[in-house]
């Protein structure tokens, strides 16, 4: 019996590709399903798009859970008509701009029930130190919490884990790399678009660390050419 079963929540950006790419190259957790989640976010095709080929990458089951619902009670600018804020970036004004209803922890607890059902021991998710200063569910208070509800909401007990709960953006890209995770595949924009933006908050991560990696190639790959 493999007790290192795991399931990953999968946007297809930059936090959690890596920390698929991470675990498989660095860790013992077997991932085995990665669950993407339609929510009525902009960029919906693109990440379910995203996700369908990093999953076929490393060869794992993929899922697409539907949340209707969630968009009906969603009134910031990740659904809707609202524009996606380009001003203002990493702070919480912007965050509060993009922040979608107890998202992470909604989806551990999908993720749970998968983990009751089929036997999975270990829940991974994209968290970083970056993020973490202003989305609370990116913190590693969130990442205890929520293992210690499992305790007694689940019979398998799982395990939540955030193999890159303690790096930066920066850190990320590097360890991609070093990793050669197929960085060419990530997904990390909120709108919607044959490219990233190069606008939004995710985007303005995501370049930055690029750029502080010396990975111009993956810019002008990922970006549109008149934000390169």
């Amino acid at each position: 019996m493999n007790m290192n079963k795991s399931v990953i929540l999968l946007s297809g950006g930059l936090d959690s590709l890596v920390a698929l790419g991470y675990s498989k190259k660095h860790t013992n957790y077997n991932v085995e399903l990665a669950l993407t989640f339609d929510y009525g976010q902009k960029a919906l095709k693109q990440e379910i798009e995203t996700s369908k080929k990093i999953c076929d990458y490393y060869n794992i089951e993929h899922r697409i859970i539907n949340l209707d619902w969630l968009k009906d009670i969603t009134k910031t600018a990740l659904v809707g008509n609202e524009d996606v804020p380009t001003e203002d970036l990493h702070t919480n004004k912007s965050a509060k701009a993009v922040w979608i209803p107890n998202r992470n922890a909604l989806f551990l607890n999908i993720a749970a029930s998968f983990c009751d059902s089929f036997g999975y021991n270990y829940i991974l998710y994209g968290a970083n130190k970056e993020e973490a200063g202003t989305f609370p569910d990116n913190t590693e208070e969130f990442r205890q919490q929520a293992t210690k509800l499992f305790e007694t909401s689940t019979l398998v007990k799982p395990k939540v884990i955030a193999p890159l709960i303690n790096y930066s953006k920066n850190d990320i890209v590097k360890i991609a790399v070093e990793d050669k995770v197929p960085l060419e595949l990530v997904r990390s924009c909120y709108n919607s678009g044959e490219k990233h933006c190069g606008k939004c908050e995710s985007c303005n991560y995501l370049k930055k660390a690029l750029l502080a990696n010396n990975c111009m190639e993956y810019i002008n790959l990922l970006f549109k050419n008149d934000e390169n």
